[in-house]
């Protein structure tokens, strides 16, 4: 309950909008549009509160997700409907539902919001069900119907992405790229026709910044270092100073989220472990307006 809870308020916040969901006793499956915020801000909202609420309720430290989450970015139009039924179809698949009528009333998937079983307002039920009918009752019937259709299938590689990427090539960079601004790492793919996946590209190409025209690690943290009034070596010492500690969350945020370094690099030459140059950066964004002043000022 507690997972859904974050994701209930993520989509208050408009972060995300969830077309289908479905959880598992070790895994979640989201089929999601993203909102004004990173994919990837959202996520380390969901999973690093959701882990740190879950070790604290069972008196455990240490990682609770073994593995980073998968992100596949997906064409619309002939995917959406395939995706949402066999994403929710995963319950039945996993055995956890005997059938289908169990499956329409199991809690801990979108299957049973769309038909009304169970409610959660903060899913979008009406872009799904507008494309089955035109009044609600019919549009339910329909989409059940659909998902039932949809039962002989199995398992179905074709919708897990990655195909077309292993043949166009070219991601590998640019995914890396987006790898050092996230806190738990993505692995990232499409799923859509070979046009789509190369706009993606492209797209992402233009958002991320070249390695070639990155400010040195050393020389932002030396700036931040003057702006606050602390010294580089006091970083790597561990120290605990009020100025200290906000040079390294102003480091970690630029260095994740705007120059594009990665955790362990960062991580690396301050000194630290990776997860703790995470936590920074996400202190580091509350004054964000401050340190990009400071970026925008030694860049005049």
């Amino acid at each position: 309950e507690d997972f859904v809870t974050r994701l209930a308020q993520l989509t208050g916040q408009g972060a995300l909008t969830i077309y289908a969901w479905a959880l598992l006793p070790n895994h979640a499956h989201l089929l999601l549009r993203t909102g004004a915020r990173p994919l990837a801000r959202s996520m380390r909202s969901l999973l690093t509160g959701y882990a740190g609420a879950f070790n604290s309720r069972h008196n455990r430290v240490g990682r609770l997700f073994q593995n980073r989450y998968k992100s596949i970015v997906v064409e619309e139009e002939p995917y959406l409907l395939e995706l949402v039924r066999y994403l929710h179809l995963n319950p039945l698949r996993a055995k956890i539902v005997p059938n289908l009528r169990a499956l329409d009333r199991y809690p801990w998937s979108g299957h049973s919001a769309l038909l009304g079983s169970v409610a959660r307002p903060w899913q979008d039920t009406p872009t799904i069900l507008m494309h089955f009918g035109p009044t609600i009752a019919r549009a339910r019937r329909a989409y059940r119907a659909f998902v039932a259709a949809g039962m002989p299938q199995g398992r179905r590689p074709e919708l897990q992405g990655g195909g077309l990427l292993r043949s166009r090539g070219g991601w590998a960079a640019v995914a890396a790229l987006r790898r050092g601004r996230e806190a738990y790492r993505g692995d990232e793919r499409i799923l859509g026709s070979s046009d789509f996946v190369e706009q993606v590209r492209r797209d992402l190409q233009k958002a991320s910044p070249p390695a070639a025209r990155r400010r040195p690690l050393a020389d932002l943290i030396g700036r931040v270092c003057a702006a606050t009034g602390s010294h580089p070596t006091a970083l790597q010492q561990g120290s605990r100073r009020a100025a200290v500690a906000r040079a390294r969350e102003g480091i970690a945020y630029l260095a994740l989220e705007i120059e594009g370094y990665t955790g362990r690099t960062v991580a690396d030459v301050l000194g630290v472990n990776a997860p703790s140059i995470y936590r920074a950066a996400q202190r580091g964004r509350a004054a964000h307006k401050q340190w990009h002043r400071l970026i925008a000022q030694q860049r005049e």
